[in-house]
């Protein structure tokens, strides 16, 4: 029993013992001080068991607050990684950022050089199409000359005159002995032949212009008519022209001139070449659009 209540009801038999305290107050004093037992007993036993629980919340608090502050200290941990990951990819982006802006400037110089190449190509095609065609031009020019050749080869063949190509123009050369007496200017009966048979195949060349040249050998001429060589050389030039006309071709397609002594194909030290200097030389003039394709045409 408890001491507390064995000391109460010691006093309360005390009591009683010496007519203190009346019987019916006696049993009323003992339940009540049973009730408060009872009640004293349950109160025990609760802070026994509010002992044993706070005892177990205090255990759990103190997992509790060790698991926090493992979590507490992964978290931080965790959190420096995923800091020093963040600035990693900052400064990743950085860099990308800068090669980004560095490769917009290759990309716009690379836009530019290709917009100069597409230029450039597109001018070469351009000067590759008009080589073509005034390759085009020069092989009919070449086409045409040789077929002219070819229909002067008979003349050639008689000795009548000769066909030369100097500088990409074709040249008639006809001998003096095949046109003139020495010193005169008339066309003898046989050059006259000879001409026009030359008209007929220059007709067949459309919108071409013809120079005729007289030349001389050396030996000086002093007449009343010729008074030196140059003189000669124009007359049988312009007589040569005259006949031409006669033919058939056009006057406005031809024109004379006379060089005497002063163009010589050969040096005048023998009688040959005194002969060969002695010519006519009828020339096929290029048409302006030859003129223009021989200036555009690039040097080898």
């Amino acid at each position: 029993m408890n001491k507390p209540l064995c000391c109460v009801v010691i006093l309360l038999l005390a009591a009683l013992s010496t007519g203190c305290v009346r019987r019916d107050e006696y049993d009323a004093k003992v339940a009540e001080l049973g009730v408060c037992y009872v009640g004293t007993q349950r109160c025990r036993e609760d802070v026994y068991q509010t002992a044993l629980w706070a005892g177990l919340l205090g255990k759990q608090a103190a997992d509790y607050r060790r698991q926090l502050e493992d979590r507490t200290t992964k978290a931080n941990r965790d959190l420096g990684e995923l800091q020093k990951q963040l600035d990693d990819s900052t400064a990743l982006v950085a860099g990308l950022k800068q090669e980004l802006q560095r490769t917009g400037a290759d990309v716009d110089k690379l836009m530019k050089e290709k917009g100069s190449l597409t230029a450039a190509l597109e001018q070469a095609k351009k000067r590759l199409e008009e080589l073509r065609k005034a390759e085009e031009a020069a092989q009919k020019r070449a086409d045409a000359l040789r077929s002219l050749i070819d229909r002067f080869k008979k003349m050639a063949d008689a000795g009548q005159l000769k066909v030369t190509v100097r500088k990409g123009r074709m040249v008639l050369q006809l001998p003096n002995d095949v046109l003139f007496d020495s010193g005169k200017a008339d066309v003898k009966q046989t050059g006259q032949a000879t001409l026009a048979d030359v008209a007929k195949i220059l007709l067949s060349i459309p919108d071409r212009q013809f120079q005729v040249a007289g030349h001389t050998d050396n030996v000086p001429i002093t007449t009343q008519r010729f008074p030196d060589n140059w003189y000669l050389s124009t007359a049988r030039a312009n007589e040569v022209v005259e006949l031409l006309i006669k033919s058939g071709m056009q006057p406005r397609t031809l024109s004379a001139s006379g060089y005497g002594e002063f163009d010589p194909v050969a040096p005048n030290d023998t009688d040959e070449n005194r002969a060969r200097n002695r010519r006519i030389e009828i020339t096929l003039q290029p048409n302006v659009d030859e003129l223009i394709a021989g200036i555009s045409e690039p040097r080898p």
